[in-house]
């Protein structure tokens, strides 16, 4: 399996890195020392110019970049769009992140864009779509993608595998990395009521190239039962800290993303969140080879 921080220009640090937002673009230039790294949706950067290009051509003079996909749509039936992926590889091969990532869900049928990151079961035939999908998109990029488990609320009969089987029969199978959501594990496991524990014991974190944590928002389902909603809109919980200390204490440091995408803070809220990830980070001694 291949390092998938190995050998690249913009290796991103084991250290705590944030979404980048143009409004918290004076906070991050005034204090860059304060975060390791940025990541960047890959979808909003596909133009040709603009103050957006600008601004990351001159972030990633000072950071390291990850580039995370939200519009690939790895498990749909149909075949990958090939004009996203023209456009993807113009983004990467000029901006040359040290990750890459996209997730296991579908978000298009026939012609139609779905905005929504939709399940998928987990049966042979989807390994083989997915494996497909992913050996295309690192082909045409010329490096290796991580693929991120998803937060889910339902579960399909017609699965024949655990979540954890179908992840690692895909990575061994495409030679793609992992993307480790630590708080999409605990929504999962919460809803469909499953030690969250138990699933990073079993996850295969040697293949983990990286760690998401985020905000959720609590509901309840038809039968009043607590529901949780990964909705990127707040702060990281406690549970969900210390099931990242957790899984830490597995897969030894990782680069590690505070996902905010909604609701957006001030930059000192961010930036506090990210000090308690580095501050794990920092404790936690790496695991030998």
């Amino acid at each position: 399996m291949l390092d998938a921080r190995a050998d690249r220009p913009n290796t991103v640090p084991n250290r705590a890195g944030v979404g980048f937002k143009a409004q918290h673009l004076d906070g991050i230039l005034k204090d860059p020392d304060s975060i390791g790294w940025l990541e960047i949706h890959a979808e909003n950067y596909m133009g040709d110019g603009g103050r957006p290009i600008a601004q990351l051509r001159h972030l990633r003079e000072r950071f390291a970049i990850s580039c995370h996909g939200v519009g690939l749509s790895i498990g749909a039936e149909g075949p990958l769009d090939a004009d996203h992926l023209t456009r993807l590889k113009t983004l990467v091969d000029w901006l040359e992140p040290g990750l890459f990532s996209e997730h296991l869900a579908w978000s298009t049928h026939d012609s139609h864009f779905l905005n929504d990151l939709l399940p998928l079961p987990y049966t042979q035939a989807t390994v083989d779509r997915v494996v497909d999908h992913i050996d295309q998109v690192q082909t045409t990029i010329g490096r290796q993608m991580l693929l991120e488990n998803p937060s889910t609320y339902v579960a399909f009969a017609e699965s024949d595998r655990s979540e954890i089987d179908f992840l690692r029969d895909v990575a061994q199978r495409s030679g793609c990395g992992l993307l480790l959501d630590v708080n999409n594990v605990f929504v999962s496991a919460t809803n469909q009521n499953y030690s969250p524990e138990g699933y990073i014991d079993a996850f295969p974190t040697e293949l983990v190239g990286e760690l998401h944590l985020g905000g959720h928002e609590q509901d309840a389902d038809d039968f009043g039962a607590l529901l949780l909603i990964d909705s990127h809109s707040r702060a990281v919980v406690d549970p969900v800290w210390a099931l990242y200390e957790y899984t830490l204490a597995k897969s030894g440091p990782r680069p590690t993303l505070i996902e905010w995408d909604n609701d957006i803070p001030d930059w000192s809220v961010l930036a506090a969140e990210a000090a308690r990830a580095d501050h794990l980070l920092s404790a936690q001694p790496a695991l030998p080879k």
